[in-house]
């Protein structure tokens, strides 16, 4: 019988191109080549200055030291493959020409196929600034406010949302924009050295509004993490007279609107909350 863990690592070791006996570290610390080096560069530096982030902000998503980072940007020392997968997971992007062609590279303005091959003018309504609100995990009563863009992103193709305005901005979430013709929903994707965070939403009512579910992790008892679901909504800020970020609570002058807005998730049925 085989052992399916096996055979997992037995691929994925053929696709790093690991030969018989060679150790996993040693793959890991493979330099890349020169001209792939200055082609990783230009793309990290591209999406630093579209996303504004700085270059500490992406060293500590990518939990690599900013030494490390500016000497591969500055060309003094070649890029490793396990630091480039972890600078591939903090930007949400392929950097490797190889693995844009095995994730189903699209012409410019269609977005990858992994995301739904679409194009920028049929995703064109989706892009601008919402306001984005959710329960408060410390206070049931209390709303999340925050801000959130999704734009196209000519570095990967495809659309890509950023959060901002957040009391906690240190979790502030960016991702990449997933938008299949078959379910007819929209999926905001987090891929952070492996941990998710899904949010599933309605395609834009005739207001613009979207509705759904978003699945995160939060923190419970010390300092475990608990898996978490709840409503989700989306409003373009430009159609608020006001808008108010930060937690909301119980008589705040925003509270009311803002829990109206949330309630419609589950009273209009745009997304279903099972009980046992």
């Amino acid at each position: 019988m085989r052992n399916p863990g096996v055979c997992a690592y037995v691929r994925f070791c053929a696709a790093l191109g690991v030969r018989s006996g060679q150790k996993m570290s040693d793959i890991s610390e493979t330099q890349l080549s020169v001209e792939q080096s200055r082609s990783v560069a230009t793309i990290v530096r591209e999406q630093l200055a579209r996303r504004r982030m700085s270059r500490q902000h992406l060293a500590d998503q990518a939990k690599i030291s900013i030494s490390t980072l500016e000497k591969a940007l500055s060309g003094r020392r070649p890029f490793t493959l396990a630091t480039t997968v972890r600078l591939e997971e903090a930007l949400g992007v392929s950097l490797r020409k190889a693995d844009a062609i095995e994730l189903g590279a699209a012409p410019a303005n269609l977005a990858p196929g992994h995301l739904g091959f679409y194009s920028r003018p049929a995703v064109s309504w989706i892009e601008g600034a919402y306001l984005t609100l959710r329960p408060s995990f410390s206070d049931p009563q209390a709303i999340f406010a925050y801000r959130t863009e999704i734009c196209w992103d000519e570095g990967v193709s495809s659309l890509i949302f950023r959060e901002s305005e957040r009391v906690d901005a240190e979790f502030s979430q960016q991702g990449l924009v997933s938008v299949p013709h078959q379910s007819g929903h929209i999926y905001l994707v987090t891929n952070r050295q492996g941990q998710y965070r899904l949010v599933i939403i309605s395609r834009p009512t005739i207001n613009g509004e979207m509705f759904g579910i978003m699945t995160t992790l939060r923190v419970g008892r010390g300092s475990e993490l608990m898996p978490v679901s709840g409503p989700i909504a989306f409003a373009p800020l430009d159609s608020l007279s006001k808008a108010e970020f930060g937690r909301i609570p119980v008589g705040h002058a925003c509270h009311q609107q803002y829990s109206k807005l949330l309630r419609r998730t589950v009273e209009e049925s745009f997304a279903l909350f099972l009980q046992t």
